[in-house]
Parts: C-alpha cells; structure tokens; sequence
C-alpha cells in the first residue's frame, strides 16, 4: 500500500479573485484565454485541440523559456498535455482527466484536475484540486506552478474589467 500514497497525492491551491464566477468560468472555456494565463511564470504554451464540453478533448503545449534546472516531461523543455471534459457546470466549476505526454512512468497516469468557482464578497474563490498527481511531478514544484496559475489568473480577469 505504501505506493498508493504516492500514486494518490492530492495538491490543492486557492485564491480569491476580484471577479464574477461567470467571468472566471469564461476564461475556461475560451481557448485563447485559456492560454494566454494557464502556463506559470517561465513558460507560455499553445492550444493544439480544444473542444470544450462534455467528453470533449483538447491537447496543449507548454514551453518552458527559460534555461530551467526542471526537464519537460515530454522533450527538453515542453509539458504536451491531453486532457478530457468531465464535467462543466458553468459558473461552478470544470473538471478534467489531464495525462502528460511522456516516456517517462514518473509522469504516466490520469491525473484529475478539478477547477472550483464559489462566490464570496470580495469576488470568486477559486480552487485548483489535482487528485493522483503523477509522482515524478514535485511537490514544491506544483505548488509553485499552481499559485503562479491562480496569480495569472487574477491578473488576467481583473485587467479585462
């Protein structure tokens, strides 16, 4: 059992921003958007696929663009991710199947990705909840990237106001 709690690590972050959960959700689902403050600080990314709905599939890159000590886990400096829609509840929250593109095992398996939208007075709570995160992704090292996601994010939704 001791190789579950590593299979089945959970890594959450938070943060308020200043904006409706309507606006936050639209920024989902715009694939433009979507890229434009997805990748954290050090990489930027494109959009191969993107069908938002339901079952519907995309597929993006990310790229990291500096000299990074962290190797891509799909070439020397890109993330490629394929992920699934497994729910969109506008305005609520979106979770998704995410799997790296890797010959790397470290990186194998499905992660879940869970993206929440709660209204509090200031704006919208968001929460990043990423369930069975693939053991060869560091700790430290998610927690940075998800916080710079959340940070770009808010960035991002509160200039567009």
């Amino acid at each position: 059992m001791a190789k579950e709690s590593s299979s089945r690590r959970i890594d959450t972050a938070s943060r308020v921003i200043m904006a409706s959960p309507q606006n936050i959700y639209q920024a989902f689902v715009n694939p433009k958007a979507l890229i434009s403050w997805l990748p954290p600080n050090g990489m930027s990314g494109y959009v191969d696929t993107f069908d938002p709905k339901e079952g519907g599939v995309y597929r993006m890159t990310l790229t990291y663009e500096m000299d990074e000590s962290k190797p891509g886990k799909t070439s020397e400096n890109t993330d490629v991710t394929q992920g699934r829609f497994l729910e969109l509840a506008p305005d609520k929250r979106i979770v998704q199947s995410v799997n790296f593109d890797s010959e790397d095992p470290a990186f194998s398996g499905e992660m879940i990705q869970s993206w929440l939208f709660e209204a509090v007075s200031e704006g919208t709570s968001v929460t990043i909840v990423c369930e069975n995160v693939p053991e060869g992704i560091r700790k430290e090292d998610h927690d940075t990237g998800l916080r710079s996601t959340l940070e770009n994010l808010a960035v991002f939704i509160e200039k567009e106001k």
